[in-house]
């Protein structure tokens, strides 16, 4: 009886080879049992060349076709040709297959068109190598299928970050430093670029140790993390920019402990919004020590116009003025709220003048603002 390669190559997709499956029982078991096994996602890929030749009629013809498969529309395919034009030309087959390997997971198709929108040389990398391995690792740190489809839908890089070189040791150091395995979760979640610009070394594990937190603390994983993937120099530029404004070391450190964020915000923007609070607030620099909010509003579009809208309503002997307490109040407040109690509260011929003014007083813009580059993201 003569078999074809090609039949036995599929035939093999159905076998296990893993020795962590020998212990299965031998009968026919639900297809989700095979969802993590090695031959599932491991070796599909790799035989779907060889067994292209085999029912062509059901191969799609192109990538193009495949996408719209998948359901991307005109509009979407034209957004995946912008950011990685090289999927369009990719081998539809392999395509196919890994598309396949991806929905095996538990990924959605509306999922997957954001993924691809988003990453689209995902596609173009080796998503099955080491897949097994990997997702055994991944199901005992998330615990659950569910989290981790979670975390790939957060970050797609999770199947191709360097699994020995990068996932493990990255997860090794937060393990290291006390963070809970709930935490860790957490984290990884939170901030999908932590596994492959985590660094620790002698001098951050100072700077977490100033700042008095014990990582059963609610804040430490915060403080941990950010710091984890932050450069040093960063670190130094930020920690000696506070203190040009005043703040001892022990301020500085203790503000990170309440307010972990603080560190995530760039130089210019605390700078420029700090030199505000002391020479157009006439606030001392211990205000923020309170009320950490003033360095994180924005200063043209927010703490800037409210600070002078406020001086306009005290030039004119209004009686709701917005000083002292209620200052910090106004400073928190949404745009809609804000406009209800300061400016919409007064007549309207006098709300009408506040309006106008306030109006001109955000047009105005920094010189380079309209220019400068922003950046999405987490600001390391």
């Amino acid at each position: 009886m003569k078999f074809r390669v090609g039949s036995l190559l599929k035939l093999r997709i159905f076998l296990p080879t893993s020795p962590n499956f020998q212990s299965f029982p031998k009968t026919l078991l639900p297809a989700t049992w095979f969802i993590f096994t090695p031959a599932t996602y491991s070796t599909i890929c790799l035989t779907e060349e060889e067994s292209a030749g085999e029912d062509i009629g059901d191969q799609p013809k192109n990538s193009l076709q495949v996408l719209k498969q998948l359901g991307c529309s005109d509009t979407e395919i034209s957004m995946i040709s912008t950011r990685g034009p090289s999927l369009l030309n990719a081998n539809a087959n392999q395509l196919e297959c890994k598309l396949k390997l991806l929905t095996g997971l538990g990924i959605t198709a509306p999922e997957l068109v954001k993924i691809i929108i988003g990453r689209p040389r995902l596609l173009t990398s080796r998503v099955n190598h080491c897949l097994d391995e990997r997702l055994e690792f991944f199901m005992t740190l998330f615990g659950s299928r569910e989290v981790l489809v979670k975390a790939i839908v957060r970050n797609p890089s999770l199947l191709t970050y360097d699994f020995q070189k990068k996932i493990k040791p990255a997860i090794a150091l937060y393990q290291g430093v006390g963070l809970s395995m709930q935490d860790l979760i957490q984290m990884v979640l939170l901030r999908p670029t932590l596994i492959p610009r985590t660094s620790f070394d002698e001098e951050k594990m100072e700077y977490i140790r100033k700042t008095g937190l014990s990582n059963g603390s609610k804040m430490y994983k915060h403080v941990v993390t950010i710091i984890g993937v932050s450069r040093l120099e960063t670190i130094r530029k930020k920690v000696a920019n506070l203190e040009k404004f005043g703040f001892s070391e022990d301020e500085i450190f203790s503000l990170f402990a309440k307010f972990p964020l603080v560190l995530t915000l760039s130089v210019d923007k605390v700078q420029r919004n700090m030199t505000f609070i002391l020479g157009q607030m006439k606030l001392p620099a211990t205000t923020v020590l309170e009320h950490p909010c003033l360095v994180f509003m924005n200063l043209e579009d927010v703490l800037k116009p409210r600070v002078l809208l406020a001086r306009k309503v005290r030039e004119m002997g209004l009686d709701k003025k917005i000083e002292g307490p209620m200052m910090m109040r106004a400073m928190r407040m949404t745009e809609k709220r804000f406009l209800k109690a300061f400016v919409r509260c007064h007549p309207k011929d006098v709300a009408d003048e506040l309006m106008e003014y306030y109006k001109n007083v955000k047009g105005v813009k920094r010189l380079a603002e309209a220019s400068r580059t922003l950046h999405q993201g987490f600001p390391f």
